[in-house]
């Protein structure tokens, strides 16, 4: 089931800026760890900082943001304490939650072992389903998508991610938007 936005002709995302301690860092993670190209070098003016792009695929990029004089990392404001199952993963109003890159579905237990093998520190497979918890074991008919989680050196969360099937049906659409106001609602269900 395809839907077209009818506004306006979007094609991916362009880049996605985030901002990181040590551009050098940074550099070598996304480059040697994850196998992303850097696409683009950039020193800002006035000796403000750093703008550096990488191509995430499909020509989409991720950059990066160096500032020598950015505030310390804020977690659990500005990005997780924690990843899924391992800590808090609740972030502030108009925060970055999380990165998803999407991987082929046919390579992506063999990615889940490459990083580890590269001594990245990744979740178990998660297989996102409708169920109560929310994931299964084993993929089944339900599987809407599986996903491991990881972070960069600056513990910006990330995960790989593989889509099962195509969404968008009335069933991957049954929930109705929760409001400012519903907050107590929720808290209160949270704690029984």
């Amino acid at each position: 089931m395809t839907r077209e936005n009818t506004e306006f002709e979007l094609r991916g995302i362009n880049h996605l800026a985030l901002v990181c301690k040590d551009m050098a860092r940074t550099v070598d993670f996304y480059t040697n760890v994850l196998g992303m190209p850097m696409t683009k070098t950039i020193e800002l003016p006035n000796n403000m900082g750093q703008h550096f792009f990488f191509d995430i695929g499909n020509n989409d990029h991720l950059a990066f943001f160096w500032f020598p004089n950015a505030p310390e990392a804020a977690p659990g404001v500005a990005s997780p304490v924690g990843m899924p199952g391992e800590g808090e993963l609740a972030t502030a109003h108009g925060s970055m939650n999380h990165v998803a890159f999407d991987v082929p579905q046919e390579k992506f237990d063999e990615y889940h072992q490459k990083l580890q093998a590269k001594g990245v520190h990744v979740t178990p497979i998660l297989n996102h389903d409708d169920s109560p918890r929310q994931v299964s074991k084993e993929v089944h008919a339900g599987t809407f998508v599986r996903s491991f989680y990881f972070q960069d050196p600056d513990g910006i969360l990330l995960e790989f991610a593989t889509w099962t099937r195509v969404l968008g049906t009335p069933e991957d659409l049954k929930h109705a938007p929760a409001r400012a106001e519903d907050k107590a609602k929720y808290l209160v269900a949270a704690n029984h």
